[in-house]
Protein backbone atom coordinates (compact mmCIF):
# COMPACT_ATOMS: atom_id res chain seq x y z
CA UNK A 1 0.00 0.00 0.00
CA UNK A 2 1.55 3.21 -0.69
CA UNK A 3 2.52 5.29 2.01
CA UNK A 4 0.44 8.30 3.29
CA UNK A 5 2.55 11.79 3.33
CA UNK A 6 1.10 14.84 5.11
CA UNK A 7 2.59 18.34 4.36
CA UNK A 8 1.63 21.24 6.75
CA UNK A 9 1.94 24.34 5.20
CA UNK A 10 1.89 25.22 0.86
CA UNK A 11 4.54 26.99 1.03
CA UNK A 12 7.74 27.16 -0.97
CA UNK A 13 9.07 23.68 0.54
CA UNK A 14 5.63 22.38 1.08
CA UNK A 15 4.32 23.27 -2.87
CA UNK A 16 7.71 21.57 -4.42
CA UNK A 17 7.78 19.21 -1.77
CA UNK A 18 4.04 17.95 -2.78
CA UNK A 19 5.02 17.97 -6.54
CA UNK A 20 7.90 16.34 -6.19
CA UNK A 21 6.33 12.93 -4.58
CA UNK A 22 3.11 13.46 -5.86
CA UNK A 23 4.11 10.58 -7.92
CA UNK A 24 5.72 8.28 -5.32
CA UNK A 25 3.45 8.78 -2.38
CA UNK A 26 -0.23 9.17 -1.34
CA UNK A 27 0.44 13.06 -0.71
CA UNK A 28 -2.18 15.87 1.15
CA UNK A 29 -0.94 19.41 0.85
CA UNK A 30 -2.73 21.96 3.72
CA UNK A 31 -3.06 25.18 3.62
CA UNK A 32 -5.11 27.51 5.53
CA UNK A 33 -5.25 29.49 1.91
CA UNK A 34 -6.43 28.47 -1.19
CA UNK A 35 -3.27 30.62 -3.22
CA UNK A 36 0.27 30.41 -3.44
CA UNK A 37 1.90 33.47 -2.77
CA UNK A 38 4.86 34.21 -4.83
CA UNK A 39 7.33 36.08 -1.85
CA UNK A 40 9.42 37.46 -4.18
CA UNK A 41 7.37 39.25 -6.71
CA UNK A 42 5.40 41.01 -4.07
CA UNK A 43 8.15 43.78 -3.57
CA UNK A 44 7.36 44.71 -7.38
CA UNK A 45 3.85 44.23 -6.83
CA UNK A 46 4.08 47.53 -4.84
CA UNK A 47 5.27 49.43 -7.10
CA UNK A 48 3.18 47.28 -10.09
CA UNK A 49 0.43 45.49 -8.48
CA UNK A 50 -1.09 44.51 -11.42
CA UNK A 51 1.95 42.19 -10.75
CA UNK A 52 -0.66 40.51 -8.65
CA UNK A 53 -2.57 38.54 -10.99
CA UNK A 54 0.53 36.50 -12.22
CA UNK A 55 1.80 35.74 -8.68
CA UNK A 56 -1.18 34.65 -6.55
CA UNK A 57 -1.42 30.88 -8.07
CA UNK A 58 -4.33 28.55 -7.22
CA UNK A 59 -3.24 25.04 -5.74
CA UNK A 60 -5.79 23.50 -7.97
CA UNK A 61 -3.75 22.19 -10.54
CA UNK A 62 -0.43 21.50 -8.41
CA UNK A 63 -0.88 17.94 -7.76
CA UNK A 64 -1.98 15.30 -10.61
CA UNK A 65 -2.81 12.45 -7.94
CA UNK A 66 -2.67 13.96 -4.81
CA UNK A 67 -4.76 16.28 -2.54
CA UNK A 68 -4.95 19.79 -1.52
CA UNK A 69 -6.88 20.51 1.77
CA UNK A 70 -7.61 24.42 2.47
CA UNK A 71 -7.79 24.23 6.49
CA UNK A 72 -5.69 24.92 9.53
CA UNK A 73 -4.24 22.65 11.26
CA UNK A 74 -4.06 22.84 14.99
CA UNK A 75 -2.23 19.65 16.31
CA UNK A 76 0.11 17.59 15.06
CA UNK A 77 0.53 14.09 16.55
CA UNK A 78 2.56 11.16 15.54
CA UNK A 79 1.03 9.74 12.67
CA UNK A 80 -1.75 12.33 12.42
CA UNK A 81 -3.13 15.87 12.16
CA UNK A 82 -5.92 17.36 13.04
CA UNK A 83 -7.90 20.46 11.30
CA UNK A 84 -9.44 23.58 12.81
CA UNK A 85 -12.71 21.64 12.50
CA UNK A 86 -11.34 18.30 14.58
CA UNK A 87 -11.03 16.51 11.58
CA UNK A 88 -8.29 14.10 12.03
CA UNK A 89 -5.75 12.91 8.94
CA UNK A 90 -4.04 10.06 9.41
CA UNK A 91 -0.15 9.57 7.89
CA UNK A 92 2.80 7.66 7.74
CA UNK A 93 5.14 10.55 7.50
CA UNK A 94 4.14 14.12 8.14
CA UNK A 95 6.41 17.41 7.09
CA UNK A 96 5.60 20.72 9.14
CA UNK A 97 6.51 23.61 6.74
CA UNK A 98 4.47 26.42 8.09
CA UNK A 99 7.18 28.87 7.22
CA UNK A 100 7.35 32.74 8.30
CA UNK A 101 5.95 35.51 8.48
CA UNK A 102 7.21 39.20 7.43
CA UNK A 103 5.66 42.65 7.10
CA UNK A 104 2.00 42.81 5.60
CA UNK A 105 3.93 44.09 2.40
CA UNK A 106 5.33 41.30 1.46
CA UNK A 107 3.36 38.07 3.45
CA UNK A 108 -0.12 37.71 3.82
CA UNK A 109 -1.30 38.33 7.43
CA UNK A 110 -4.61 36.16 7.82
CA UNK A 111 -6.08 33.48 5.09
CA UNK A 112 -7.94 35.91 3.03
CA UNK A 113 -5.88 37.12 -0.60
CA UNK A 114 -8.45 39.61 -1.14
CA UNK A 115 -7.85 41.03 1.95
CA UNK A 116 -4.12 40.83 0.74
CA UNK A 117 -5.03 42.28 -2.35
CA UNK A 118 -6.15 45.34 -0.71
CA UNK A 119 -3.18 45.63 1.78
CA UNK A 120 -0.59 45.62 -1.61
CA UNK A 121 -3.11 48.25 -3.90
CA UNK A 122 -3.66 50.54 -0.51
CA UNK A 123 0.28 50.93 0.18
CA UNK A 124 0.87 51.24 -3.82
CA UNK A 125 -1.30 54.38 -3.53
CA UNK A 126 0.82 55.78 -0.86
CA UNK A 127 3.75 55.52 -2.62
CA UNK A 128 2.36 57.19 -5.31
CA UNK A 129 1.74 60.12 -3.54
CA UNK A 130 4.66 60.13 -1.08
CA UNK A 131 7.93 61.93 -1.56
CA UNK A 132 9.77 60.57 0.99
CA UNK A 133 9.90 56.80 1.93
CA UNK A 134 11.99 55.54 4.55
CA UNK A 135 12.66 51.46 4.90
CA UNK A 136 13.60 50.08 7.95
CA UNK A 137 15.81 47.26 8.09
CA UNK A 138 18.69 46.69 5.30
CA UNK A 139 18.76 42.98 4.60
CA UNK A 140 17.60 41.33 1.85
CA UNK A 141 13.55 42.44 1.48
CA UNK A 142 14.72 46.18 2.28
CA UNK A 143 17.42 46.63 0.35
CA UNK A 144 15.84 44.93 -2.50
CA UNK A 145 12.74 47.19 -1.91
CA UNK A 146 15.09 50.05 -1.79
CA UNK A 147 15.89 48.67 -5.67
CA UNK A 148 12.65 47.80 -6.61
CA UNK A 149 11.03 52.25 -5.48
CA UNK A 150 13.56 53.56 -7.11
CA UNK A 151 13.78 51.78 -10.57
CA UNK A 152 9.92 52.46 -10.78
CA UNK A 153 9.54 55.68 -8.89
CA UNK A 154 12.90 57.71 -9.69
CA UNK A 155 11.09 60.94 -8.18
CA UNK A 156 10.93 59.61 -4.44
CA UNK A 157 13.36 60.22 -1.78
CA UNK A 158 14.33 57.15 -0.49
CA UNK A 159 16.13 56.43 3.38
CA UNK A 160 17.40 52.83 3.35
CA UNK A 161 18.38 52.66 7.53
CA UNK A 162 20.84 49.99 8.66
CA UNK A 163 21.48 48.65 12.53
CA UNK A 164 24.83 47.10 10.48
CA UNK A 165 28.14 49.13 9.72
CA UNK A 166 27.42 48.06 6.00
CA UNK A 167 25.35 45.67 3.93
CA UNK A 168 25.63 41.99 3.41
CA UNK A 169 28.09 41.82 5.93
CA UNK A 170 28.15 37.77 5.77
CA UNK A 171 28.73 37.78 1.89
CA UNK A 172 32.21 38.47 0.64
CA UNK A 173 32.42 42.23 0.90
CA UNK A 174 32.54 42.92 -3.40
CA UNK A 175 28.82 42.11 -3.28
CA UNK A 176 27.41 44.48 0.05
CA UNK A 177 30.27 46.78 -1.80
CA UNK A 178 29.06 46.83 -5.15
CA UNK A 179 24.89 46.75 -3.75
CA UNK A 180 25.87 50.30 -1.79
CA UNK A 181 27.02 51.90 -4.93
CA UNK A 182 24.39 51.66 -7.42
CA UNK A 183 22.00 52.19 -4.55
CA UNK A 184 23.87 55.67 -3.73
CA UNK A 185 24.65 56.55 -7.48
CA UNK A 186 20.56 56.12 -7.81
CA UNK A 187 20.23 58.55 -4.98
CA UNK A 188 19.18 56.03 -2.15
CA UNK A 189 20.40 57.78 0.78
CA UNK A 190 21.62 55.00 3.41
CA UNK A 191 21.86 55.18 6.97
CA UNK A 192 24.61 52.86 8.21
CA UNK A 193 25.01 51.69 11.96
CA UNK A 194 21.84 53.22 13.62
CA UNK A 195 18.73 52.01 15.01
CA UNK A 196 15.33 53.69 15.33
CA UNK A 197 14.12 53.85 18.73
CA UNK A 198 10.05 54.62 18.26
CA UNK A 199 8.87 51.83 15.20
CA UNK A 200 5.45 52.14 15.97
CA UNK A 201 4.54 48.94 14.09
CA UNK A 202 6.63 45.87 13.25
CA UNK A 203 4.47 45.22 10.15
CA UNK A 204 2.86 47.81 8.81
CA UNK A 205 3.81 50.45 6.73
CA UNK A 206 3.05 54.13 8.17
CA UNK A 207 3.57 57.64 7.79
CA UNK A 208 5.37 59.96 10.64
CA UNK A 209 9.00 60.45 11.85
CA UNK A 210 11.52 58.04 13.38
CA UNK A 211 14.24 58.64 16.17
CA UNK A 212 17.28 57.21 15.28
CA UNK A 213 20.09 56.43 17.66
CA UNK A 214 23.06 58.24 16.74
CA UNK A 215 20.15 61.62 18.13
CA UNK A 216 18.78 62.61 14.55
CA UNK A 217 15.52 62.19 13.11
CA UNK A 218 13.59 61.30 10.01
CA UNK A 219 10.32 62.25 8.71
CA UNK A 220 8.96 60.50 5.67
CA UNK A 221 5.85 59.67 4.28
CA UNK A 222 6.16 56.43 4.40
CA UNK A 223 7.57 54.11 6.71
CA UNK A 224 8.04 50.49 5.76
CA UNK A 225 9.40 47.99 8.50
CA UNK A 226 11.04 45.49 7.15
CA UNK A 227 13.60 44.05 9.99
CA UNK A 228 13.10 40.36 8.78
CA UNK A 229 10.93 37.46 9.36
CA UNK A 230 9.87 35.26 11.93
CA UNK A 231 8.83 31.24 11.67
CA UNK A 232 5.32 30.51 12.22
CA UNK A 233 5.70 27.42 14.43
CA UNK A 234 2.98 27.42 17.04
CA UNK A 235 2.08 24.03 15.82
CA UNK A 236 5.25 22.54 17.25
CA UNK A 237 5.16 23.54 20.84
CA UNK A 238 3.47 20.44 22.29
CA UNK A 239 5.36 18.44 20.47
CA UNK A 240 7.99 15.81 22.34
CA UNK A 241 11.35 17.74 23.04
CA UNK A 242 10.76 20.62 21.26
CA UNK A 243 13.94 23.72 21.56
CA UNK A 244 12.97 27.43 19.36
CA UNK A 245 15.13 29.95 18.81
CA UNK A 246 14.54 33.69 19.80
CA UNK A 247 12.69 33.85 15.74
CA UNK A 248 10.64 31.24 16.64
CA UNK A 249 12.74 28.34 14.49
CA UNK A 250 12.65 25.28 15.91
CA UNK A 251 15.93 23.74 16.18
CA UNK A 252 16.21 19.94 14.17
CA UNK A 253 18.37 17.22 14.54
CA UNK A 254 20.45 15.88 11.12
CA UNK A 255 17.62 13.83 9.75
CA UNK A 256 15.18 17.70 9.82
CA UNK A 257 13.49 16.01 13.00
CA UNK A 258 12.28 18.83 15.53
CA UNK A 259 10.92 16.62 18.16
CA UNK A 260 11.19 12.79 19.43
CA UNK A 261 8.18 11.61 16.88
CA UNK A 262 10.01 9.52 13.93
CA UNK A 263 8.11 10.17 11.33
CA UNK A 264 7.82 13.43 11.96
CA UNK A 265 10.08 16.39 9.93
CA UNK A 266 10.16 20.17 9.86
CA UNK A 267 12.15 22.35 7.03
CA UNK A 268 11.77 25.24 5.45
CA UNK A 269 11.72 28.56 6.90
CA UNK A 270 10.03 26.97 10.27
CA UNK A 271 13.23 24.88 11.04
CA UNK A 272 16.44 26.10 12.15
CA UNK A 273 18.99 23.29 9.84
CA UNK A 274 21.48 25.90 9.84
CA UNK A 275 20.24 27.19 5.96
CA UNK A 276 18.96 30.83 5.82
CA UNK A 277 15.50 32.01 5.44
CA UNK A 278 15.38 32.08 1.78
CA UNK A 279 13.71 30.06 -1.38
CA UNK A 280 17.03 29.18 -2.28
CA UNK A 281 17.58 26.90 1.23
CA UNK A 282 14.28 25.05 -0.19
CA UNK A 283 16.36 24.12 -3.80
CA UNK A 284 18.58 22.12 -1.34
CA UNK A 285 15.81 20.71 1.55
CA UNK A 286 13.44 19.64 -0.86
CA UNK A 287 15.75 16.93 -3.34
CA UNK A 288 16.68 15.58 0.43
CA UNK A 289 13.62 15.31 1.93
CA UNK A 290 12.04 13.47 -1.70
CA UNK A 291 15.10 11.26 -1.65
CA UNK A 292 14.89 10.33 2.06
CA UNK A 293 10.94 10.07 2.17
CA UNK A 294 10.88 7.81 -1.03
CA UNK A 295 13.55 5.36 0.54
CA UNK A 296 11.68 5.36 4.18
CA UNK A 297 8.03 4.14 2.01
CA UNK A 298 10.66 1.94 0.87
CA UNK A 299 11.52 0.35 3.74
CA UNK A 300 14.69 1.82 4.25
CA UNK A 301 15.68 2.84 8.01
CA UNK A 302 16.33 6.54 8.65
CA UNK A 303 20.13 6.09 10.05
CA UNK A 304 21.21 3.99 6.47
CA UNK A 305 20.80 7.77 4.90
CA UNK A 306 22.43 10.24 4.73
CA UNK A 307 22.01 13.27 6.79
CA UNK A 308 21.23 16.47 5.46
CA UNK A 309 23.61 18.94 5.36
CA UNK A 310 22.96 22.63 4.53
CA UNK A 311 24.67 25.40 2.49
CA UNK A 312 28.38 26.37 3.08
CA UNK A 313 27.59 29.48 1.47
CA UNK A 314 24.09 29.57 -0.01
CA UNK A 315 24.05 31.57 -3.70
CA UNK A 316 21.83 34.88 -3.46
CA UNK A 317 20.53 37.09 -5.84
CA UNK A 318 19.25 40.62 -4.87
CA UNK A 319 18.07 42.41 -7.64
CA UNK A 320 17.90 46.35 -7.89
CA UNK A 321 14.81 46.29 -9.84
CA UNK A 322 14.31 44.40 -12.96
CA UNK A 323 18.09 45.68 -15.09
CA UNK A 324 20.65 46.46 -11.69
CA UNK A 325 21.85 43.93 -8.69
CA UNK A 326 24.30 41.61 -7.84
CA UNK A 327 24.21 37.94 -7.48
CA UNK A 328 26.70 35.46 -5.36
CA UNK A 329 27.21 32.19 -6.51
CA UNK A 330 29.80 29.81 -5.19
CA UNK A 331 32.65 31.87 -5.46
CA UNK A 332 31.92 34.53 -7.00
CA UNK A 333 29.94 37.76 -7.43
CA UNK A 334 28.05 38.38 -10.58
CA UNK A 335 26.31 42.34 -11.58
CA UNK A 336 23.71 43.85 -13.61
CA UNK A 337 23.34 41.57 -16.13
CA UNK A 338 23.41 38.04 -14.78
CA UNK A 339 21.03 38.86 -11.58
CA UNK A 340 18.54 40.37 -14.38
CA UNK A 341 18.73 37.41 -16.28
CA UNK A 342 18.16 35.29 -12.92
CA UNK A 343 16.27 37.38 -10.94
CA UNK A 344 15.41 40.68 -12.02
CA UNK A 345 13.74 40.59 -15.31
CA UNK A 346 11.14 37.59 -13.99
CA UNK A 347 11.51 37.51 -10.73
CA UNK A 348 11.35 33.21 -10.82
CA UNK A 349 7.31 33.91 -11.75
CA UNK A 350 7.45 31.92 -14.99
CA UNK A 351 9.06 28.53 -12.94
CA UNK A 352 6.23 28.99 -10.30
CA UNK A 353 3.62 28.93 -13.20
CA UNK A 354 4.70 26.32 -14.29
CA UNK A 355 5.06 24.12 -11.17
CA UNK A 356 1.64 25.24 -10.39
CA UNK A 357 0.19 24.06 -13.79
CA UNK A 358 -0.34 28.10 -15.09
CA UNK A 359 0.11 29.26 -18.40
CA UNK A 360 3.39 30.92 -18.41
Amino acid sequence: MTKKLLIVGGGYLGAELAKSLDNDLDVTLIDQRDVFVHAPAMIRALVKPSLLDRVLLPYDSLLAKGKFVKAKVIKVNENSVTLEDGTQLDADFIVIATGSTNGVAFKPAGDSIDDFRAVITEIHAKLQTAKSVAIVGAGAVGTEMAGEINSAMPDKNITLISSESSLFAQMPSKFGTAITSKLKQAGVDIKFGVRVNDLKSLTEPYSGSLSLSDGSTITADLIIPAIGSRAVSELVDELPNVSKENNGRVTVDKYLRPSSYANVFAAGDVASNGDAMTIVAVGRQVPWLTNTLKALAAGTSLDQLKPYTPWKKAPLFLPLGPNKGNSYMVIATFGNWVTSKIKGKDLFITKYRKLFGLKH
